[in-house]
């Protein structure tokens, strides 16, 4: 628990990114296994810990306190974990030496074999051996609040260092792998072979689309590329091998058991890449719903019955990864799609379509079609290379995307302050920002700030992200954590957009407001300040 707990606590006191990075490698070189491997899971989210509920937690601090103290004492700290590890009143004088510390591997392992009313008493004796770091370590793993600025991605980019392997092979065995992690351990630092997947039906890494900017179709031949519609919804992947089905985020998030509909429907077997919608497809003849009648459905761990009733979910095919077992991700756009259309020509009606090519013969003749979209749920375009293969990350010239309204961007929320009247107990005014390039790398810089447009369900979501995720006080105003590998995007809308000498970003938005939440989308997804840029040209050349 030592080594895990000091992982923590400097975690928690370094600011950079790179800086992180080094403290998450240097533990995952020198501590052994199994303990790297929880360590791992816990800071990634993929640890199971039974049995350990921060009301049991509290019963046992209050046996030791009294009950008005320790409230008292929980309102001053603000964190739970950080309470309890402060004001644990040890009734054994036990020697507290490293030698002394339980192994991380040591206690889970343990822990998880017992029973419920057997948990009780092993979490009061640790505690009781645990010391001040290791009791907050302890608590913040059982009870999964690790909020310490590193998100899943940045430990797999540590991974990457320790092995010098890139980090989307990390992100292919991902989803494959289980705690401890310890056939991943062995192929990083060379003492074995590379983990073979059992079954595809895992997450895989998704290729993603550049925006079209100015002149970037100029040299382009529009015969090499096939369009799509780009629809107004959330980017998924399907799996299927055998029994075992997952529906994932774009991210890699598990959100099966929000969408049973769509679950049990997936009668193929392979992996699939899609959109998320609600309505019906457009061969079951039902029109397909906003982005708001889908949120209705986002972020939930259940959904009832009436829920299913009142807001159907689909999917929208886009590509094809697996066929069966078989990766065709090697295989160009155009033999991909005709063996995607097979597959969704198997799948019920009600809940699979294929996403429909827009024919066209010229640049231009598709701008107008991109101005013109026939259903309300388009955003744009996605232009797609007929002789591309399926790569992860952003390639510039495979894939781009051309959205219909050019006065729309995602941002990364920045800053927030308290509003003002009915919202003077949330955090409602805020600062977001997009990537720009520096020469340290690229760095979030403000372009706008935005206090309406959102719903009061949203607001609730807005001001607890600020609350759980404070970097640092400036009088009223919370800066938030938002870097490449965590952060909070919205979308936002906005009339106009001029270039500005008194910001910093060089760009000011006229009435800009927050169009809807995007917690599906990584914050390193965001838009560039080029894009902006390239709006303010285009708006001087109408």
């Amino acid at each position: 628990m030592k080594a895990f707990a000091d992982l923590l606590d400097r975690l928690v006191l370094t600011p950079s990114r790179n800086g992180k990075l080094k403290l998450l490698t240097d533990y995952f070189r020198n501590t052994p296994d199994p303990d790297r491997g929880y360590g791992l899971a816990a800071i990634a989210g993929t640890l199971e810990v039974r049995n350990v509920k921060p009301a049991m937690l509290r019963e046992l601090v209050l046996e030791r306190m009294d009950d008005v103290l320790f409230r008292y004492s929980y309102d001053y700290v603000g964190d739970l974990a950080e309470t309890i590890s402060l004001v644990w009143d040890n009734e054994k004088d036990i020697e507290r030496s490293p030698l002394a510390q339980p192994r991380l591997g040591e206690v889970l392992t343990q822990m998880n074999a017992l029973g419920r009313t057997e948990v009780r008493s092993f979490v009061r004796d640790l505690l009781d051996r645990l010391d001040t770091s290791g009791r907050f370590a302890f608590i913040k793993l059982a009870t999964g609040a690790l909020r310490i600025g590193v998100s899943s991605r940045l430990a797999k980019q540590a991974l990457a260092d320790l092995g010098s392997r890139d980090v989307t092979e990390i992100e292919t065995l991902w989803h494959g792998l289980q705690p401890p992690y310890e056939s991943l351990f062995r192929w990083l630092e060379g003492q074995g072979d590379k983990p073979i997947l059992a079954t595809p039906a895992i997450f895989h890494s998704v290729m993603l689309a550049n925006p079209v900017e100015e002149g970037d179709l100029d040299q382009l031949d529009p015969a090499e590329y096939a369009a799509e519609w780009k629809w107004d919804g959330i980017r998924v992947q399907l799996s299927r091998s055998g029994d075992t089905r997952k529906i994932y985020s774009r991210s890699g998030d598990d959100i099966s058991g929000a969408f049973p509909d769509i679950l049990e429907s997936i009668s193929f077997d392979g992996v699939v890449d899609g959109e998320l919608l609600v309505g019906g497809t457009r061969r079951s003849n039902s029109p397909t719903r906003t982005f708001s009648d889908l949120q209705q459905r986002l972020n939930r761990k259940t959904v009832t019955t009436k829920m299913l009733d009142e807001y159907p979910a689909f999917i929208r095919a886009y590509d094809l990864l697996f066929d069966r077992e078989e990766d065709v991700r090697g295989r160009s756009y155009v033999d991909r799609r005709a063996r995607l259309a097979e597959v969704i020509d198997s799948a019920p009606h009600d809940r699979f379509d294929l996403s429909p090519l827009v024919e066209f013969s010229s640049w231009d003749e598709l701008d107008e079609l991109r101005s013109m979209p026939p259903d309300p749920v388009i955003e744009g375009v996605m232009i797609k290379r007929r002789d591309s293969i399926y790569q992860a990350g952003r390639l510039k010239g495979p894939w781009f995307k051309w959205k219909r309204n050019p006065y729309n961007v995602d941002a990364v929320l920045m800053y927030a302050q308290r509003g003002h009247g009915k919202r003077s107990s949330y955090y409602s005014d805020f600062t977001f920002g997009v990537w720009t390039e520096t020469p340290e790398g690229e760095q979030l810089v403000p372009v706008g700030k935005a206090y309406f447009g959102f719903t009061d369900a949203e607001l609730e979501v807005l001001d607890k992200f600020v609350r759980n995720n404070t970097t640092e006080r400036f009088g009223p105003v919370r800066a938030v954590r938002a870097d490449k590998d965590f952060g909070f995007v919205v979308e936002v809308a906005f009339e106009g957009i001029n270039r500005s000498t008194r910001h910093k970003s060089g760009v000011a938005m006229r009435f800009p407001r927050i169009a809807r939440l995007r917690p599906d989308k990584p914050s390193y997804e965001a838009d560039r300040l080029q894009t902006l840029v390239a709006m303010i040209d285009a708006k001087g050349q109408q």
